[in-house]
């Protein structure tokens, strides 16, 4: 039994066109693997997309900033940011900027060789090395930056701050406290 009335016609591209697509920001995505210069594949982690809107004459202007991290899973993980008018060079940004600031983290195995709390801006971040089984018990930003790294059982805790980039920076921070029982007692030694 029909009404009589047509159902609403889809938005025109013309019209779609003026709005960007909102994508649900459900955790950290892995892009395509990369080589570094020694030949070890990269991993490299979109942890978080940003879209700013300005108000222009015309109507509203996207730009996007992406927050991404890059690592071999041997220890070495960088962190970057890249803003653009459209996200895949955001991305693309954000990838290279990585790159460039690798730092290498001291790994027991596959944990970390003691408790550490990194902070960085209002980002506090606990980090506890874990038995083997125990598994990556980190959630959003802090599981990325891990993972990159290459650890694999850890326990964490987040505080203060839910800032992607603060927590992601927090973490990173707390890695690089890190000291393995040699270096200490060649210090002690010396």
């Amino acid at each position: 039994m029909s009404t009589g009335t047509t159902p609403p016609a889809a938005p025109s591209s013309e019209h779609r066109s003026e709005r960007a697509p909102r994508r649900e920001n459900r955790g950290p995505r892995e892009v395509p693997k990369s080589l570094d210069e020694h030949g070890n594949e990269l991993v490299e982690k979109i942890v978080f997309i940003n879209r700013c809107a300005k108000v222009v004459k015309g109507g509203r202007r996207f730009s996007f900033a992406a927050l991404s991290v890059v690592g071999d899973r041997k220890g070495r993980v960088g962190i970057g940011y890249g803003k653009a008018n459209e996200v895949p060079d955001a991305i693309k940004k954000s990838t290279e900027n990585a790159k460039k600031n690798f730092v290498t983290v001291k790994l027991k195995g596959d944990t970390i060789p003691h408790d550490v709390m990194g902070v960085a801006d209002g980002g506090k971040v606990l980090l506890k090395p874990a038995s083997t089984g125990t598994g990556l018990i980190a959630g959003g930003a802090v599981r990325a930056v891990l993972e990159a790294a290459g650890i694999k059982n850890i326990l964490t805790k987040s505080s203060g701050s839910s800032n992607h980039i603060a927590v992601v920076h927090a973490t990173l921070n707390g890695l690089q406290q890190l000291r393995l029982a040699a270096d200490i007692k060649a210090i002690r030694s010396a």
